[in-house]
């Protein structure tokens, strides 16, 4: 693939990942709007594998907690490290079960259309804009309780769906909940490690027979761009979540759903 549409292919992905706007819908128009050639599974998994770089490292500290919850839950133990590890793995169960089932059923390919996308894109902007301006939020991270990552977990499932975005559903799960801005980002972004991760691993064996040279070339610079852009945006985000909330973010994925039911059934 060519160098500029790695770079374009890696901006996207790396700014819309955590952006609650729907990583997956932008990539999915991009061969639509652009005539370029679809990026197919092997970049699309080194794509966010680049992203799950960044998340991991701007979170380092919560990666490293959940890290060693991870190992005393083995040990019988169970404080706050090992609840944020549990919490976070209950939280990923629904949407690999989903993804099964959808792979295995109706297909990923039945979602990819121009309309579905243009009305989630909408629609999950409504709910986004809704439960964020619902009334004050106390709750944050250290209130995630199981029952709660499960609910979240649910949740996330419903990012199966094209122009819903990943981290945009887990916001407004969250703040539907009464967490805070900044812990629902925060939680939503470390949901995002396991689920980026056990997806990667699920598409791999797809794609590990037809690797070649030239796909292994593309792929490790597709995932470094992504990583950079990805770690810019999400510190920008993070940021202004301090004193803006997400209505920004609500009025772009209007003015983008619009534009995409106008071309679908123009």
């Amino acid at each position: 693939m060519a160098l500029w549409n790695l770079i374009l292919l890696a901006l996207i992905q790396g700014v819309t990942e955590f952006l609650p706007i729907s990583s997956s819908g932008h990539l999915i128009l991009l061969p639509s709007l652009t005539g370029m050639e679809d990026q197919g599974t092997a970049l699309d998994i080194a794509l966010h594998l680049g992203t799950l770089g960044a998340v991991v490292m701007y979170f380092w500290s919560d990666v490293t907690r959940a890290a060693r919850g991870t190992g005393g839950l083995f040990r019988r133990r169970f404080g706050p490290d090992e609840r944020l590890a549990a919490a976070l793995a209950v939280a990923t169960v629904p949407i690999i079960l989903a993804g099964f089932v959808l792979q295995f059923t109706i297909g990923a390919a039945a979602f990819r259309s121009v309309a579905l996308i243009g009305w989630a894109t909408i629609g999950f902007g409504l709910l986004l804009w809704w439960f964020d301006r619902r009334g004050p939020s106390e709750a944050g991270i250290g209130d995630w309780t199981l029952s709660a990552a499960l609910k979240l977990g649910l949740w996330q499932a419903l990012a199966l769906i094209p122009g819903t975005s990943r981290s945009g559903i887990c916001i407004t799960g969250a703040r539907a909940m009464g967490f805070v801005r900044e812990d629902a980002a925060r939680i939503s972004m470390l949901m995002s490690i396991p689920t980026i991760f056990a997806s990667a691993a699920l598409l791999a064996a797809d794609v590990a027979a037809d690797a070649s040279g030239t796909l292994l070339r593309d792929a490790l610079i597709a995932a470094v761009m992504a990583f950079f852009a990805a770690l810019a945006a999400l510190a920008l985000m993070m940021r202004l979540l301090k004193s803006v909330d997400f209505t920004p973010y609500v009025i772009y994925r209007l003015i983008l759903g619009a534009g995409l039911l106008l071309w679908a059934y123009g």
